[in-house]
């Protein structure tokens, strides 16, 4: 997301906090979290902390402004928007270096109060629903942390899945390794997916199967398919040696091993399904990405 900075005239000698309040009317915690990223500067380019009186007649506010590079919304309405997220693409950036996410897009179209609701990761394509405005977003997640909607995900797995299956194990972080890697533990927290398979490809020996996660714990569905011995392919965290998972982490893991251990170069999960209700309206919305079928069906 490209940094902008953006000048103002200012109080010389008056304290940074008062003056982000009083004379450009900034909500105290969006100038607190202003003062303490460090991204407010003096004309010489010099940061104002918090506490600060400024010391110039100007000061620079550095600000986050999105870019596009033409994915569009799948459909908008007053106060939100869905997004059809393909796949390899972040939601959220981690860093001010992160050149590109889908919040690039959220911003470049509904502006610097629009945000994501919920997230999923970088490598999972699929429906995201976006806040337009501030009391949407506040009332949209609200609704996501009450666990009032429904949705479901597809996903190509390894071997035949012949029924129905209700996996309720509890998830936990692993603790070793690979630090963002999860596993299935009796004293971890309540997770519950139901699986249900579509079509297997006896050819590939892989089956298509719909995934309805009833709780949302991190890689929730990637870990329960993975116990159950049809880890979702492509997977380049579940079901490979922690020194491929590492380097795929770290951005050393070459395409080729990639798809030498895990047999894809992304990994086949999508959002394909929400259900909700929003201001006494229920919402119900299929993705129209059919990438996952066609690398299933060829």
């Amino acid at each position: 997301m490209p940094f902008t900075l953006r000048k103002h005239k200012a109080i010389k000698d008056k304290k940074i906090q008062i003056f982000l309040i009083q004379n450009l009317g900034l909500d105290p915690k969006v100038g607190q979290r202003l003062t303490s990223k460090g991204r407010i500067f003096d004309e010489n380019m010099n940061t104002i902390n918090t506490g600060d009186v400024i010391p110039t007649d100007y000061i620079y506010i550095a600000v986050f402004e999105g870019m596009t590079k033409g994915l569009k919304p799948l459909l908008e309405f007053k106060d939100f928007a869905i997004f059809d997220k393909p796949t390899n693409l972040m939601v959220h950036p981690i860093s001010k270096n992160t050149p590109y996410s889908l919040l690039d897009e959220i911003r470049y179209h509904f502006g610097e109060n629009a945000n994501l609701i919920h997230r999923i990761d970088a490598e999972t394509s699929g429906l995201v629903i976006v806040g337009k405005n501030k009391q949407s977003e506040i009332d949209l997640k609200e609704m996501f942390q009450e666990k009032k909607y429904h949705k479901s995900y597809l996903a190509i797995v390894q071997g035949e899945l012949k029924e129905e299956i209700t996996i309720n194990k509890g998830l936990d972080r692993e603790g070793k390794a690979i630090g963002v890697r999860m596993m299935v533990c009796d004293k971890g927290k309540e997770s519950i997916t139901i699986i249900k398979p579509i079509k297997y490809n006896k050819e590939k020996d892989l089956t298509l199967i719909e995934a309805l996660p009833l709780t949302g714990r991190q890689h929730q569905i990637r870990v329960h398919l993975h116990s159950i011995g049809h880890t979702i392919l492509g997977d380049p965290i579940y079901g490979v040696d922690d020194e491929n998972a590492e380097n795929y982490l770290n951005k050393t893991l070459s395409e080729e091993d990639r798809f030498t251990v895990t047999k894809s170069n992304r990994l086949w999960l999508h959002a394909n399904y929400l259900e909700f209700e929003y201001k006494n309206v229920t919402y119900k919305i299929f993705s129209k990405n059919r990438d996952l079928y066609k690398e299933f069906l060829f």
